[in-house]
C-alpha cells in the first residue's frame, strides 16, 4: 500500500504519515484533493477547540476523512467505512480510525446504506471535542477547497447530490447533530480566545 505505516515509524506524528497517504491516494480525484487539503487546513486554524494532546489527532483525521473514496481503498463503496478500515489495518488505527469511521456524523448514512451494525462494530464512536471540530472544518469547506458557512455547506450538498441521494437524505437526518457540532466547536474557540496568556502582561518599568 506505499507508504510504512504510522506504527512502524518511530517519532512520527500522526500528521506526517497521514497527508503524504492523503496526498497519494486522493490527489489524483481532483477536487476532492482540493477540498481535503483544506479541510486539513481548518483543521489547523480551529486546532484551538480541542485538548492540546488530540492536535495532531485532528489534522491527522481531517487529511484521511475522505481517504475512502480513493479507488484502491473502496470496498463497500461507503467510503467512511472503507477508509477507516484502510487507517486500521495499514496505518495506526485507534482513534484516528475512529475518527475517521465516524466522521460528519456518519452513523446516519450507515444506516440507510445497510451498514450502521459493521460501522459501530468495528469503530466506537468518537465522540469528543475532536470529533466535533473535525465536523466543523469538512461542513465549512466546499468541495473545491473553498471556505462556506454551515448553511451554504449544507445547501450545496443537498444540490450537488439531489434530493433522493443516500448523501442528502443523511443530511437531512443528520443536520441538527452537524450544527451542534458546529456550535460547540466555534464556542470553545472562543472560549480559548477569551483565555489569558501568562507572561504576556509586562510589570510597570
Amino acid at each position: 500500500m506505499g507508504l510504512l505505516p504510522a506504527s512502524k515509524v518511530p517519532g512520527v506524528s500522526l500528521t506526517s504519515w497521514a497527508a503524504p497517504n492523503a496526498e497519494r491516494l486522493l490527489s489524483p480525484l481532483g477536487n476532492r484533493w482540493l477540498h481535503v487539503r483544506q479541510v486539513a487546513q481548518q483543521a489547523r486554524r480551529v486546532a484551538k477547540a480541542v485538548p492540546l494532546a488530540d492536535r495532531d489527532l485532528l489534522v491527522a483525521a481531517a487529511y484521511l476523512h475522505d481517504v475512502g473514496y480513493a479507488p484502491a481503498l473502496a470496498v463497500t463503496g461507503f467510503h467512511p467505512l472503507d477508509g477507516a478500515r484502510w487507517v486500521r489495518d495499514h496505518g495506526p488505527g485507534g482513534r484516528l480510525a475512529c475518527l475517521v469511521a465516524h466522521h460528519s456524523c456518519a452513523i446516519y448514512e450507515a444506516q440507510l446504506r445497510g451498514y450502521h451494525d459493521a460501522l459501530l462494530e468495528e469503530f466506537q464512536p468518537a465522540d469528543s471535542a475532536t470529533s466535533d471540530a473535525l465536523v466543523y472544518c469538512d461542513m465549512t469547506i466546499g468541495p473545491t477547497g473553498k471556505t462556506l458557512s454551515f448553511g451554504e455547506r449544507i445547501s450545496e450538498v443537498l444540490e450537488r447530490y439531489g434530493p433522493d441521494h443516500e448523501v442528502s437524505r443523511a443530511l437531512r437526518l443528520s443536520r441538527s447533530s452537524l450544527a451542534l457540532c458546529h456550535d460547540r466547536t466555534l464556542a470553545r474557540l472562543s472560549e480559548a480566545a477569551a483565555q489569558p496568556i501568562y507572561g504576556s502582561v509586562r510589570g510597570p518599568r
